[in-house]
């Protein structure tokens, strides 16, 4: 549909043609209980550089009753394909829309949900990219800004949150009136409204004369579970750090965080009103690294508010300028914020974001981090590992490039100087280098305008007396994936060189030594005639974006002795090292499975455990020869039962290798325990078998054939909620018989009835990896309903589709060959193009990890 598919030049021939002054908003959500459409009535008053100009006006709804522009009512039957045409333009305008919307299931526009606990109806909007048009005529576009006011009459009893301080409703009877003063110039895709018997906790943050009214909601079923002092804690060192650093008030009236249901994202950015999933509010235990993630989720929303909310980018191709600079500050405001609880965030930034970027930069749709966005379909599928992790690593190196205090002030001038505007990334560089007095162009074209990742090695050579004699550092710049725009390029480098050596077991970094690497070759006099350390890590304190390999004596020492890095950074980025090498086909992956037994017992870091363990499960599914996997799971589940029994009890470390065994057990004894934890007959002494866990247990059951829906309808009746509901549906399409395959198939691609998170749930459970068989008839059918699928449903529903059921699983030639037929006759738009290439990618590459894992096991 083109008219929903906006074109960037249909947006920039619009923005050069209109200045967008206000909205005024009413929406009549008194039915949403009945749930199907709601009425919305949009004035909006505008001016037009050229007067008796067309334009058009975005709007996604069912229906449209009336349209009046200027006065003079114009056919409500020219509304088509998502969009109003507005003829003759006079120089200024006011345009009234009024439409019957609907309510969605599927996280766009404005979900509507039932809690199965009360039976009460919640709303809430998410409107990024494109769908504020779903509640309300817009010119769906970032830098088409205006002033948002909103009147909402809502079911009496209800709260009602939207970007303005929520004022006193209203009326009698039963719906009242909301009525919103009207907000700063800001985006139509931040715009937001919550609404429903929600409850709330409120204080306030306060700083000399400044008080900004805080707020966190979630549903009374989640109450008992919402942590809200530890939410505001957070929040509040965040609006310190942020005032600080980019010296500019916070710029909203308020702050409200509202952890909402089914949402697809982690959390959005809406102005004053921040929508985050509700599966932050834990209503089990958790690890501590699931505590840092929604710390860093919340402190990325809250930078947001200055870069995206305050100052926002022009076109979707400087998205980058929005995530990569919030993922860059939730990062550094936990390093160095007084008081943080996890200052070893870039640990973590390592560990996960930086490994998702590396994976992301290696696939055929890799592309430059200032992305070239076409239409909303390419941005759509753009929010990926390069937006967020490698753009916000590219700044990290910027940071080590100008110096912090340089950067920041650079920002602080940008805020200045386009607070309530648009930007380029011109803007921001040229800021940056009046602050650092450094040309940053070229630094600019090498990396934020080329695709594709840099390898870093260690060139080392020892004299007779073992000491260096020559140390250089070696840049290689591979060459992109077939299909991959551009050509691989070196870049510059700031990075540090960490020396370490062993000491009763410990490895010490005993000198670090900065530097810029450029071209192939970079020689490091400053080590010449130095002893040869046990260890030499490139890339120490990681500095820079790029792919480190250690050399072959390093290598020996850290397989021995990697549990004994004093610092978890460097464990971090060792491990990272010999992930990326498996996943590269460098290192087989029954010896990153040695790897990671050899080591983990001695890793404190439970963010970097949790990640090692997920990453050795992915390598036995799909890396590992085939004839060998069941061998390599059988090790792996036996580790996970000898280092569950042996963790100290009520730790992190128990719990997380509880989930482990939970997800891999095969012998009758460990799924003997597992039926035992879950119905009380066995005991680990620490361990508190609660909600979330006993779903985890019987989802293994279920998967194995030990449990059945008896099982399941028992485990619902103890947790009959939102939650509980979706843990059911993986345990259905868990089973493993033909019936339930064809149950969960029907349910998520012949039918479209079924929520976002319950069709997630749904191909979780279906995509079972002991169950290939099983599995190998559906490969021939989802070629023959992808296309389709994309078509009629929504982009999220049919982004969980396309990627979820793809037949990742069948890591065959024959998938490859298949693939590149449908690819060859479908004809698929850009996008989904995208996803499936994307998808044949891992094929690929787990057919090359296999062959190399076979010839290892032939030594």
């Amino acid at each position: 549909m083109p008219g929903t598919n906006l074109t960037r030049e249909e947006a920039r021939t619009r923005a050069d043609l209109l200045h967008v002054d206000a909205y005024d908003i009413e929406l009549d959500l008194s039915s949403a209980r009945e749930g199907g459409t709601f009425r919305s009535t949009t004035v909006v008053r505008f001016t037009a550089t050229t007067p008796g100009a067309d334009t058009f006006i975005d709007l996604v709804a069912p229906s449209v009753e009336e349209i009046t522009l200027n006065g003079a009512p114009l056919d409500p039957g020219s509304f088509t394909d998502s969009r109003i045409p507005l003829p003759n333009l006079a120089a200024e305008n006011e345009l009234r829309v009024v439409a019957n919307c609907a309510y969605t299931n599927t996280g766009e526009g404005l979900h509507r949900f039932v809690d199965p606990v009360d039976g009460e109806t919640y709303l809430y909007t998410q409107f990024e990219v494109p769908d504020a048009r779903r509640v309300f005529a817009s010119f769906e576009q970032p830098d088409l800004k205006a002033a948002f006011a909103f009147t909402v009459t809502a079911p009496t009893g209800w709260v009602v949150v939207s970007n303005s301080p929520t004022p006193a409703p209203v009326g009698e009877g039963s719906a009242q009136v909301w009525t919103f003063e009207p907000t700063g110039r800001i985006s139509s895709y931040i715009t937001a409204l919550i609404a429903g018997p929600y409850v709330g906790v409120f204080d306030t943050y306060e700083n000399g004369a400044q008080k900004v009214p805080l707020g966190v909601y979630c549903r009374p079923s989640l109450r008992e579970f919402l942590d809200a002092e530890d939410v505001f804690a957070v929040t509040k060192q965040g609006f310190d750090y942020f005032q600080e650093k980019f010296d500019f008030p916070y710029p909203f009236a308020k702050y409200d965080q509202l952890f909402v249901p089914e949402f697809n994202a982690g959390a959005m950015e809406n102005a004053g009103a921040v929508t985050l999933r509700d599966q932050y509010v834990f209503r089990s235990k958790v690890t501590d690294a699931a505590y840092e993630a929604r710390a860093a989720t919340i402190l990325h929303e809250l930078a947001h508010m200055w870069f995206g909310d305050l100052v926002t980018m022009e076109w979707w191709n400087d998205l980058w300028l929005n995530e990569s600079f919030a993922t860059f500050a939730e990062a550094v405001c936990q390093a160095e914020a007084p008081g943080s609880k996890w200052p070893h965030s870039w640990t973590t930034f390592a560990n996960q974001m930086k490994t998702w970027a590396y994976r992301q930069d290696q696939l055929p749709s890799t592309h430059p981090i200032m992305a070239d966005i076409n239409d909303l379909e390419d941005v759509q599928v753009n929010f990926d590992g390069i937006t967020y992790a490698k753009g916000a690593s590219v700044l990290k190196q910027l940071v080590a490039y100008v110096g912090q205090d340089a950067f920041f002030q650079g920002v602080q001038a940008y805020f200045k100087r386009h607070a309530w505007g648009n930007t380029r990334l011109s803007d921001l560089l040229g800021a940056l280098e009046e602050a650092s007095g450094r040309d940053l162009r070229t630094w600019s074209k090498a990396w934020l305008e080329t695709a594709g990742i840099n390898v870093l090695r260690p060139s080392i050579v020892l004299n007779t007396d073992g000491e260096i004699e020559s140390f250089a550092v070696l840049q290689e710049a591979p060459a992109l994936p077939a299909g991959a725009k551009g050509e691989a390029v070196l870049r510059p480098h700031r990075i540090a060189i960490g020396l370490y050596e062993l000491a009763d077991g410990a490895l010490v970094r005993t000198d670090r030594i900065e530097l810029d690497v450029d071209g192939p070759r970079t020689e490091v006099p400053e080590l010449v005639g130095r002893h040869r350390p046990a260890v030499v890590l490139l890339n120490d304190d990681d500095l820079s974006y790029a792919k480190i390999r250690l050399d072959e004596d390093s290598m020996t020492v850290v397989t021995e002795h990697l549990g004994g890095f004093t610092e978890s950074l460097p464990r971090a980025l060792c491990w990272a090292s010999a992930w990326d090498m498996t996943r590269d086909g460098e290192l087989a992956a029954r010896d990153y499975l040695a790897l990671a037994l050899a080591g983990i017992g001695r890793e404190s870091d439970i963010g970097v455990v949790q990640s090692v363990q997920r990453q050795v499960r992915l390598a036995l599914d799909a890396y590992t020869d085939p004839d060998w996997r069941e061998q390599g799971l059988a090790r792996w589940a036996a580790a996970a039962e000898e280092y569950l029994r042996a963790a100290e009890p009520g730790s992190d470390h128990q719990l997380a290798w509880a989930r482990t065994l939970a997800s891999v057990a095969r012998t009758d004894g460990q799924l003997g325990l597992l039926s035992g934890l879950l119905d009380g007959t066995a005991e680990i002494k620490g361990l508190a078998v609660d909600t979330e866990l006993r779903w985890s247990l019987l989802i293994r059951l279920c998967a194995t054939g030990r449990a059945d829906e008896a099982a399941v309808t028992a485990e619902l009746a103890r947790d009959n909620t939102a939650a509980g509901q979706e843990h059911a549906a993986t345990c259905r399409a868990a089973r493993p018989t033909a019936g339930a395959k064809a149950e969960a198939w029907a349910a998520v691609v012949e039918s479209d009835t079924l929520t976002n998170y319950v069709q997630e749930a749904t191909i979780a459970g279906f995509q079972q990896s002991d169950q290939r068989e099983l599995l190998a008839p559906y490969a021939a059918k989802y070629f023959a309903a992808v296309k389709d699928i994309w078509e009629t449903r929504s982009h999220e529903i049919s982004q969980q589709i396309i990627g979820g059921l793809y037949p990742s699983l069948q890591v065959t030639q024959a998938t490859v060959d298949a693939t590149d037929a449908w690819l060859a006759e479908a004809e698929p738009a850009p996008a989904l193009r995208r996803q499936v290439v994307e998808a044949r990618a891992g094929i690929e590459r787990a057919l090359k990890a296999q062959a190399v894992d076979r010839a290892a096991g032939a030594r």
